[in-house]
């Protein structure tokens, strides 16, 4: 399957989910960056955050439904 029509292609309803928490997580980690005069250790969870939440993003929205089986 190429690549564009995997990315647009239907999303099963488990993977939807997984990508709306990732998005979040990246939303959140970005607002903690944002942020001034944070905590060395809060700034790094923030990183961790943004890393998890594009990867659980860009998986998540690569998976799609296989029809008729």
């Amino acid at each position: 399957m190429e690549l564009m029509k995997r990315l647009t292609a239907s999303t099963p309803p488990f993977f939807t989910k997984v990508r709306n928490i990732g998005l979040i997580l990246t939303a959140i980690s970005g607002a903690l960056m944002g942020m001034p005069a944070l905590p060395l250790i809060i700034a790094k969870v923030a990183g961790y955050l943004a890393v998890a939440g594009t990867v659980m993003t860009g998986v998540s929205q690569a998976a799609v439904s296989e029809k008729g089986g």
